[in-house]
């Protein structure tokens, strides 16, 4: 008989990327993002990233610039419907994306040595193209 693998920390990370609408202040979107990180009732802090206002890369209904707003948190996968639930009825978030954030993308930082390292290859190998 299979023996079942029991999760002792039931919690996933996340990163949920937010679009407001352009017109609404500032602090509208700082309470806006309080209560829909409050229904995840995260026990970790949340950490946001403001990109600020920018242009779409398309028109979405009458839109044409956005609030961006990037979000990472850990909690249960059990409160998801709710906190989505509640972004889709907001009729300021434009649109939203939550993915799961299992780990960072792109290659890793090179200390000064490897870059170092890396520009006398290259410049190594320019020499030999003469």
């Amino acid at each position: 008989m299979a023996k079942l693998k029991i999760r002792r920390n039931p919690t996933r990370t996340y990163e949920a990327v937010y679009i407001f609408d352009s017109a609404l202040e500032d602090t509208t979107i700082a309470e806006k993002l309080e209560k829909f990180h409050a229904l995840l009732a995260s026990t970790d802090p949340i950490e946001l990233e403001h990109w600020g206002r920018r242009a779409l890369a398309y028109k979405i209904g009458r839109h044409e610039n956005g609030y961006y707003v990037i979000a990472h948190f850990t909690i249960a996968p059990a409160v998801l419907p709710e906190y989505e639930r509640a972004l889709k009825l907001d009729g300021s978030v434009i649109r939203f994306l939550l993915t799961l954030h299992e780990h960072e993308l792109g290659a890793p930082k090179l200390s000064d040595e490897e870059l170092a390292s890396r520009r006398r290859v290259t410049d190594d190998d320019d020499d030999d193209e003469e």
